[in-house]
């Protein structure tokens, strides 16, 4: 064997350790997000109550509030009182 082809090995050896620590770290820096939505769909299939009530996880509870623009107030209060949209 020669040391070229020693070397070419070791470089497609660690490109393979920095490929599998790279994709292992992509997976650690999602499981929060895994293991949110695992305990939600727990919580869902045990019969848990609505989102937002006492009882469902804080973090999982999302907000539905439309936040409307100052300079959109008169844009949406027209289309109110005409019934038309951006439809």
């Amino acid at each position: 064997m020669k040391w070229d082809d020693v070397t070419l090995i070791i470089l497609a050896a660690f490109g393979c350790i920095t490929l599998l620590l790279t994709q292992i770290s992509e997976v650690l820096a999602k499981l929060p997000q895994i293991i949110r939505a695992w305990r939600q769909v727990r919580h869902e299939l045990s019969g848990g109550s609505a989102p937002g009530s006492r009882g469902y996880p804080a973090e999982t509870a999302h907000s539905t509030t439309t936040t409307i623009e100052p300079s959109d107030r008169g844009r949406v209060s027209e289309e109110a009182e005409t019934g038309r949209g951006e439809d």
